[in-house]
């Protein structure tokens, strides 16, 4: 712990592929360390091969937390992941562990590390009400209403993120001021933790090739059998996490929309998209730490220099005094 009294979690964050879990099992024992996940699909029971979930040999071998919290047909929102990590941290720091926060869910770290605007209750008749409206209109027309009441909310949100463009729409309905304007009043600045955020970068052809491979991978797993056991579970086809990449594109080809190789097509598109899109939000944070994942050396000497430290970490420290790995994105 610094001396600010603040626990000190190191995060290892970066696109899907990028190698976090790898990395972060070979960190773990190194420095007696336990495992959060900030994954927004690994919170979910029965999807293990298309959220890619650590084998149970490895979650047995490193303490993983917040893997297997709800079921499908539960709700998992930031917020409720931000209390359930600060619940896993300050019972990894009890037992005098070091704490991992792995994953590539940007809004789930951010929610973790600064602090989230929770915003009014959930209205679930006003989301059904959305949710049939895109039914029939589609979602670009729900996201047009969003960009007359909220342009600055629509502008950050992508039109087919459905989620995201309905929760936007809840909070202005409810509480008639936009949901932009609760975010910039908050400003994400709580920082209960000393933290330091150390990012994966791969080259572009690196990492578009790794994904495919992992694609294959879950195909030789059996992704198809696990879509198939979680319909015959009862879990409807139009829930959340269903929707997730490569349940999407599997459901295509089990109702016969698509040729399994349209969809097989379909996962490794959406995939490189994702990614992209996660390297975007990650971009925007400055006092991320970026590594090739084959920098152990430095990564090591990083996190090394960050435990050992008594001030609070700044993340210009790597750059300034660290490993030579360390360094800024381009922007």
């Amino acid at each position: 712990m610094a001396l600010s009294g603040k626990i000190k979690i190191v995060v290892i964050l970066g696109p899907t592929a990028s190698g976090k879990s790898r990395l972060a099992l070979e960190l773990a024992p190194l420095f007696d360390a336990e495992i959060v996940s900030a994954d927004s699909m690994q919170v979910y029971r029965f999807m293990d091969i298309g959220t890619a979930k650590p084998s149970m040999e490895d979650r047995k071998r490193v303490p993983h937390h917040l893997i297997d919290v709800v079921n499908p047909d539960e709700d998992y929102t930031a917020a409720r992941f931000r209390k359930d990590g600060a619940k896993a941290i300050e019972g990894i720091h009890a037992r005098n562990k070091n704490i991992l926060v792995v994953g590539g869910t940007g809004l789930y770290i951010r929610a973790l590390t600064e602090g989230i605007f929770e915003g009014p209750e959930a209205d679930m008749e006003l989301r059904r009400r959305l949710i049939e409206e895109a039914a029939v209109k589609g979602k670009r027309y729900v996201h047009e209403m969003l960009g007359r009441v909220d342009p600055v909310s629509a502008s950050r949100i992508h039109p087919n993120n459905l989620i995201r463009t309905i929760r936007a729409l809840e909070v202005y309905y409810l509480s008639r001021r936009p949901m932009s304007e609760f975010h910039r009043e908050h400003r994400f600045s709580e920082r209960p933790y000393d933290v330091l955020k150390i990012g994966l970068n791969r080259e572009r052809e690196v990492l578009y090739r790794d994904i495919d491979r992992r694609v294959d991978r879950m195909m030789e797993a059996g992704l198809v059998d696990e879509v198939k056991r979680l319909l015959e579970m009862g879990y409807s086809r139009d829930l959340k996490p269903l929707q997730g990449l490569g349940y999407k594109e599997m459901l295509a080809y089990i109702d016969g929309r698509l040729t399994l190789d349209e969809a097989l097509g379909l996962v490794r598109r959406n995939t490189r998209h994702y990614a992209r899109r996660q390297m975007t939000w990650f971009r925007r944070d400055g006092s991320i730490c970026w590594f090739r994942p084959d920098e152990r050396r430095g990564i090591i000497e990083a996190i090394k220099d960050f435990l050992d430290r008594e001030a609070p970490f700044r993340g210009s420290d790597v750059l300034q005094d660290g490993p030579s790995g360390g360094r800024r994105i381009e922007q």
